[in-house]
């Protein structure tokens, strides 16, 4: 049924770009970076492909993806920011502890991952919410690192889908599997989280006995 449904989203993705061309890459990449998981390994390799035929530019591609990446990347952080405004959010201590960890981890390893995050599959996706939600960094710093690591990214998959031409989809096979990959790491990052989250709960509990 996955596979289904992820065959289904691909043909969407290459129907928009062949009737949209390059506002199709730009549409479809910022949709991407909203957390909406339609793969990149598609839209870029292909367009990669239709550079190959004489159809698109390189380098409009690359904007294309990259810039479209940014503005999905803001929508998202300004999402995140928004929720983090919330009056529940700011009155609930445990909420505020977790921020306070999370700014810790950010103002120590913050410019890396932004800018490794947006090279990595599925992380890539959903990494701005968070961000926004802890209000990392400036807007302007994190736009900028977002730029770099997206321009990077549009540059590495639109050129492998040039070179590989007709046999670009052969790309996506290959990415899947680190997409599982990835997808098993979060998961096992969020069962850490929780059971720290309640070891320290007990703890605490324990401590007012």
């Amino acid at each position: 049924m996955i596979h289904t449904l992820l065959a289904i989203i691909s043909n969407w993705v290459l129907e928009v770009i062949t009737q949209m061309g390059y506002v199709g890459v730009f549409l479809l990449s910022a949709l991407e970076s909203m957390n909406i998981p339609i793969p990149s390994e598609v839209i870029l390799p292909f367009s990669g492909f239709l550079v190959s035929q004489g159809v698109f530019g390189f380098w409009w591609v690359v904007l294309a993806g990259t810039v479209g990446n940014v503005v999905g990347s803001l929508c998202s952080y300004y999402i995140g920011y928004l929720v983090r405004g919330r009056r529940a959010m700011r009155r609930s201590e445990r909420v505020q502890a977790e921020i306070a960890r999370a700014h810790v981890w950010t103002d120590k390893y913050g410019d890396w991952a932004i800018l490794i995050s947006r090279m990595l599959p599925v992380v890539r996706t959903f990494i701005s919410f968070p961000l926004g939600v802890i209000k990392v960094h400036s807007l302007w710093r994190f736009t900028w690192l977002t730029f770099a690591g997206a321009f990077v990214w549009s540059f590495v998959l639109a050129k492998i889908g040039f070179v590989l031409g007709e046999n670009w989809h052969s790309l996506e096979r290959y990415y899947r599997k680190f997409d599982y990959a990835v997808i098993a790491l979060i998961l096992l990052g969020l069962g850490w989280w929780v059971w720290d989250h309640y070891r320290r709960k007990q703890g605490r509990k324990e401590g007012t006995i």
